[in-house]
């Protein structure tokens, strides 16, 4: 008798459990066919804002200038007497972090209206590269609602354009996030990367979506946080991924260690896409299609920085980034010739031209003031606005006239990689100096994670590759007249790695200096190499 009740509980609990499994997978397909239907009507918005760009960069100029009159900032530009455009570039000057310092550290401290109106809690903290000194760039509530948050919908809205089958409000999303901690001279400041803070103010209702959990994603101590994703993670139905690719890979890795499988889809046979941005995805390509061998896969590439949402991939058939003109932001941009100027003269988003290199200038929600970000950018279209990232304006070379810029690095990289059937992990870039009656050149670091069988024919072929890409690297090559053949330093695996975590540059948002005008980085990593192989 006693036998019988048991079995009788048993088998009651054992429904009730597939129950409760029904109805939370109903649920889930409920609440994905809800985000279906809004992402559907919030793309709508998207195309708005691609045909009509002008109205809605100038409704922020004016919203931005007119609800920050009585700051601080406000008052000492003038903001009372701007009427149009050229009174505001007239009256505020374009400044870098260094000119925007001293008032977001009075910020950090608890002071209100002096960028932007009220008081700032959150502060993203970014270097951009390796860099000692970090940048606090400020993060409003305004900025998060309509800036990364709804940018954020924007990403998604076109994800499911393209994919209108998609699951991904069904089942859980990876995403790769950083770490918070209070400022230590005003605790009731907030500083830490920008997909943490992002993180931070999820709806309750979007968490259950999200994986990790909240309190693992926000570990600061990267390794940790590593160990325990790739520990937990292989038992979630993951439907996408998000991050930036150099963190990623090694999330990959590590899962694909602890599981003995030979891809991701083994695990997680409903993945759908990869939402990626930070740096390039082109050295990366190879790699992901390895993990993901599907045809019918995703990847998204998405522009988002500390200082707000810039950009979004809205046709996967090509490689450039959608502007995004209706989010909190007004855009100018500085030509190439303004970049070393004191006082340089940037130009609103109308008078740019297809093909040249531009840094951006910001004005944001956020209370940055034609704000030099550092990125560069080449506008690809003007209807809608398209860009492709370029580079950055302290991350190239030009000693020898060569003027070779990110971009070039990575695209010539790739066909090389392509060429050979090599994979590159990371690399780095800086000339070599002319000495005595010598000629100079470009030496690389470079960390493969499938090595080329032949060194000496890969640096031939990447140098002959970034001759086709860029004209002026090609003219100074030229019968080896005023610059040698590029040098390549194959590294061991994990020199990159163990570099940027002497620097406590690991995970968020820090990214290797691709290319440098001095040595000082080079040097360092090669270095670093040195120990591992005395090691």
């Amino acid at each position: 008798m006693v036998c019988k009740r048991v079995n009788f509980f048993q088998l009651a609990f054992h429904k009730i459990q597939i129950l409760i499994r029904f109805a939370s997978q109903m649920m889930r397909k409920i609440v994905n066919s809800i985000v279906k239907s809004y992402l559907k009507y919030h793309y709508k918005r998207v195309e708005r804002m691609m045909e009509h760009p002008h109205e809605a960069q100038s409704e922020w100029l004016t919203h931005l200038i007119t609800t920050n009159r009585y700051i601080q900032y406000g008052k000492e530009c003038g903001f009372k007497s701007i009427k149009k455009y050229e009174d505001f570039t007239a009256q505020v000057p374009v400044r870098d972090y260094e000119g925007h310092k001293p008032y977001i550290e009075r910020m950090m401290q608890g002071a209100k209206d002096v960028l932007w109106n009220g008081q700032i809690k959150f502060f993203a903290k970014s270097s951009g590269t390796t860099a000692d000194k970090s940048k606090y760039i400020p993060v409003s509530s305004q900025n998060l609602k309509k800036g990364h948050i709804r940018s954020s919908w924007d990403s998604m809205s076109i994800f499911y354009h393209h994919n209108p089958g998609s699951q991904a409000f069904k089942d859980r999303t990876i995403l790769m996030g950083g770490s918070m901690q209070r400022y230590e001279p005003y605790p009731q400041s907030i500083i830490g990367d920008v997909s943490a803070i992002m993180m931070q103010h999820i709806p309750l209702v979007g968490r259950p979506f999200v994986a990790p959990d909240i309190d693992i994603a926000m570990l600061p101590d990267f390794e940790a946080k590593l160990e325990r994703m790739a520990l937990l993670l292989p038992k979630e139905n993951l439907v996408l991924l998000g991050g930036v690719p150099t963190w990623t890979v090694l999330l990959i890795r590590k899962i694909l260690e602890q599981t003995g499988k030979q891809n991701l889809l083994e695990i997680w046979p409903n993945l759908e896409g990869y939402l990626h941005g930070g740096v390039s995805f082109e050295p990366y390509r190879s790699q992901f299609n390895q993990y993901i061998p599907s045809d019918k896969f995703i990847y998204q590439e998405i522009y988002n920085a500390s200082e707000g949402f810039f950009a979004v991939q809205n046709d996967y058939s090509s490689n450039d980034l959608l502007l995004l003109l209706d989010n909190g932001i007004f855009y100018e941009f500085l030509p190439m010739s303004e970049w070393d100027k004191e006082y340089p003269i940037a130009i609103p988003l109308e008078d740019v031209k297809i093909g040249e290199h531009y840094a951006i200038v910001i004005s944001t929600n956020a209370g940055l003031w034609r704000y030099l970000v550092g990125d560069t950018v080449v506008f690809t279209s003007t209807h809608p606005y398209k860009i492709q990232i370029s580079g950055r304006t302290k991350q190239f070379i030009n000693v020898f006239g060569e003027e070779v810029m990110i971009a070039n690095t990575d695209k010539a990289l790739t066909m090389t990689c392509e060429e050979v059937g090599a994979r590159v992990e990371d690399y780095s870039l800086a000339p070599v100096f002319l000495e005595g009656i010598g000629k100079g050149g470009h030496e690389w670091v470079v960390e493969f994670e499938k090595a080329p069988t032949d060194i000496n024919q890969f640096a031939f072929l990447l140098d002959a590759n970034l001759r086709k890409i860029n004209s002026d690297y090609d003219a100074k090559r030229y019968k080896d007249m005023a610059m040698l053949p590029l040098k390549i330093n194959a590294v061991p695996k994990g020199t990159f790695y163990k570099w940027l975590k002497s620097k406590n540059r690991l995970g968020g948002q820090y990214k290797v200096p691709r290319l440098s005008n001095k040595r000082t980085y080079l040097e360092e990593i090669l270095q670093t190499a040195q120990y591992s192989n005395q090691a």
